[in-house]
């Protein structure tokens, strides 16, 4: 046999590093660490309750789209029948607005179920607890955001209506669904609604009302929008303004267009 030869000596076997210091002997041990996925101490986890898609809301929103749909049709024939040039001269005319929005007072006006979802979804990954929507209608949009506010535990949503029976409406809506504790629905000019007593840091906006409105909404809001907040905009291509003025590399915001006809922005830094 070769005398070189030697036997190979094994590793020492890693030691646990929370294991007692002294084998167990005293006592004693080496503080745990917090593992790296640790979340930050004031981290809590968010609620997985789904009030979306489940009952009350769940059907209350289902007939509520099936009755915006049916809605066109019993339309105003005057409105029914005016060209898509009028309705958009109409809608970005800050004098003439309430014209052709005095004329749909009976028609809910609702977004989409798409955008409804994209509003309860943006809402509960931002933990958005302080929301401001101008233009409630009959409260669909409404009713998906205070949906997102009970699921992240609590929150403030003030939303504006200009036509009484559309605030009558939205508040049965909001009963309905049991969401009414988390909205404070103010009547009348948002102009004037939303010029004062507003939370000191908004999360998200929506809006959703006179079109021609919207940088003047904006303008209201833009000194209590946190960075990061964010604002959605419905039929925004009706804005040009808005959107010249949130697309502005200067502007404070980055802005995109998400869908058809909704313009998502984030107030930066």
């Amino acid at each position: 046999m070769d005398s070189s030869y030697s036997k190979p000596v094994p590793s020492p076997r890693p030691r646990n590093v929370f294991a007692p210091l002294d084998g167990g002997q005293s006592g004693l041990s080496r503080p745990r660490q917090r593992p790296p996925c640790a979340p930050y101490p004031d981290w809590k986890p968010i609620s997985m309750t789904d009030t979306l898609t489940s009952s009350p809301l769940a059907p209350l929103l289902d007939r509520l789209f099936k009755q915006a749909d049916a809605s066109w049709s019993n339309a105003d024939p005057a409105l029914a029948n005016m060209s898509a040039a009028e309705q958009a001269r109409l809608m970005r005319s800050k004098t003439d607005y309430r014209e052709f929005y005095g004329r749909m007072k009976d028609l809910p006006l609702a977004v989409s179920p798409a955008t409804g979802k994209l509003l309860y979804m943006l809402a509960r990954s931002t933990r958005a607890r302080a929301i401001i929507e101008f233009g409630a209608s009959f409260g669909i949009s409404t009713l998906h955001l205070a949906a997102a506010l009970r699921d992240n535990g609590g929150g403030r949503l003030i939303t504006t209506e200009f036509e009484p029976a559309k605030v009558a409406r939205a508040n049965e809506n909001l009963a309905e669904a049991g969401l009414a504790d988390l909205v404070e629905l103010r009547q009348g000019d948002a102009l004037q609604t939303l010029a004062t007593e507003l939370p000191e840091r908004i999360d998200l906006v929506l809006l959703d009302g006179a079109k021609a409105l919207y940088p003047d909404i904006l303008t209201l809001l833009e000194s209590r929008l946190r960075p990061g907040a964010l604002i959605v905009a419905d039929n925004a291509d009706h804005s040009p303004e808005y959107l010249a003025r949130v697309r502005s590399p200067a502007s404070g915001y980055l802005s995109t267009p998400f869908g058809d006809d909704v313009e998502l922005s984030m107030r930066l830094g």
